[in-house]
């Protein structure tokens, strides 16, 4: 016979009656665990008395957390809805990591409330144990199936930095970061991204030593052992997202990062292949992309080994995409119709990374560098920056106005920087992609009493005017040459390869690529 909805009551009022005698209604505990196969009200009134009188019966905790999950299961979302809010009062003692579990499962919803309610009871879990909690979501991470292991993945890249620090202790995090290791030996590109950024947000790991730790764990990923293959787009791109995850590590420490530096893009190694490099993506010119890194790994490079000759590979480079300006005829027009290209973006990354290698030998231009190969690079810098200033002029013009950072535009500290004798690298330069580090306003110094005059006024403060050798900022241009290198990021996954660890090899997985 059904249970009914008046079952249900009267059940439920003998045991809220029982109070410590509880345990001697076995049977009206049934009823209730009963009630999930009547209709929709009794299994809505079932969802909720279940977990009331749950830790009254450890004999019937099974059925219990059973019943309950048949719940979470059920056709009428609303239904499901009730369970799953209920779902935490089971995580006590061992059935933390079970109820873990069935959240997890559970995030493969594509009901927004129902979802939301999931977060917001692994949330409540968590509080309760959060080594617990995180032991079922690691394992269905590592088992489950693909559409539950992407929403864990994200789930805890979003989530975990939300927590307190009183529920992410040291050993919960280091207990994150040891599992985290162990699913980063098979992850897609957009995987290893999340992981990346939930184990770089972990306080354990601020340390020098916990920075160091990530580096390492991100050279793993990129397996230097290889050769790199440039026709390979799925290799190039690994070793874009490796670097692109290592270089945030690299401002915080320098431990090892010449190592690293070198080892993802040698100069001559990369000279060498890099006009067979093939984009991952149609819209990326990876070619830049790769000078770009170039660029912002250069200031974190320390005394690396050969200087002198990474030093020439990007001389030789600059030399390449910076043209001669065209000879004049005997009226003064150009012997060619055309004007030379200037690859304005090329250019800046070459120049930046030059300029910043260059500061550790100054004297490369003029010791290394012989005369006529001197003369021919000047040439073509003046030429450059000459068109440099051309189009300054053309973009202020169209920009007037207009107010804003776009108009925020200064010379080109750098080439003039080079002009030089000897070769001067005192300007502070930043990237045209990156942000500017605005200056704190500094509060003025408050006088002393000693300071102030009899009539306790204050002498008038005069501004100490700008010294000549000042440091200037760079603020490179930016507008239609600029913009297709701005903040341009993309994450893939699906990556190919018969690997047994690294990117791609999740058995017969088949995620597609994230652009």
């Amino acid at each position: 016979m059904a249970v009914t909805i008046e079952d249900l009551y009267r059940n439920y009022g003998i045991l809220a009656d029982a109070k410590d005698n509880l345990s001697q209604h076995k049977d009206a505990y049934q009823v209730i665990l009963d009630g999930v196969k009547g209709g929709p009200k009794e299994k809505r009134l079932a969802a909720q008395f279940i977990p009331k009188f749950f830790s009254s019966f450890p004999e019937l905790a099974d059925a219990a957390i059973n019943a309950q999950l048949d719940l979470c299961e059920d056709e009428d979302v609303s239904i499901r809805r009730q369970a799953i809010k209920e779902l935490p009062r089971f995580a006590t003692g061992e059935n933390i990591l079970r109820v873990a579990d069935i959240l997890t499962q559970l995030l493969q919803t594509d009901d927004t409330a129902e979802f939301n309610q999931v977060n917001a009871a692994l949330i409540s879990i968590f509080k309760i144990d959060a080594k617990g909690t995180l032991g079922g979501l690691f394992s269905q991470i590592l088992q489950g199936e693909d559409i539950v292991r992407e929403r864990a993945i994200k789930f805890l890249s979003g989530k975990l930095k939300t927590l307190p620090e009183d529920v992410m202790t040291k050993e919960v995090e280091e207990y994150v970061f040891a599992e985290t290791k162990k699913v980063l030996e098979d992850v897609t590109g957009e995987e290893f991204v999340l992981l990346m950024r939930l184990v770089s947000g972990l306080r354990v790991l601020q340390t020098v030593h916990g920075r160091q730790q990530l580096v390492e764990l991100v050279v793993e990923q990129a397996f230097l052992e290889q050769a790199l293959n440039p026709a390979d787009p799925d290799t190039v791109d690994r070793l874009l997202q490796c670097t692109r995850q290592a270089l945030p590590l690299f401002s915080v420490s320098r431990t090892n990062v010449d190592f690293t530096f070198v080892s993802l893009f040698q100069y001559n190694s990369i000279a060498k292949i890099f006009h067979m490099l093939t984009s991952p993506m149609a819209e990326l010119d990876i070619q830049l992309e790769v000078l770009k890194l170039l660029a912002e790994m250069s200031p974190f490079c320390g005394d690396m080994d050969k200087l002198e000759a990474n030093l020439n590979m990007l001389f030789t480079k600059l030399l390449e995409f910076m043209p001669l300006p065209p000879e004049e005829v005997e009226n003064g027009e150009n012997s060619t119709s055309e004007e030379p290209k200037l690859q304005f973006s090329y250019v800046e990354c070459l120049l930046f990374s030059f300029h910043q290698l260059g500061k550790k030998l100054p004297d490369f231009l003029l010791d290394k560098v012989d005369a006529e190969r001197l003369k021919d690079f000047k040439i073509r810098l003046q030429y450059f920056a000459r068109g440099l200033q051309v189009y300054i002029r053309q973009l202020r013009v169209a920009l007037q106005g207009k107010t804003g950072d776009a108009l925020k535009t200064e010379e080109v500290k750098p080439t003039s920087d080079l002009f030089h004798n000897p070769p001067s690298y005192k300007s502070t330069v930043t990237l045209s992609w990156k942000p500017v580090q605005k200056t704190e306003a500094v509060a003025p110094k408050r006088l002393a009493a000693e300071e102030l005059g009899s009539g306790g006024s204050t002498k008038k403060q005069i501004s100490p005017l700008p010294r000549r050798d000042a440091r200037q900022i760079y603020n490179p241009p930016s507008g239609k040459y600029s913009a297709s290198i701005g903040n341009f990021t993309y994450e893939r996954g699906g990556f190919r390869g018969g690997r047994g660890r690294g990117f791609g090899a999740r058995g017969n997985r088949s995620r597609g690529r994230i652009y």
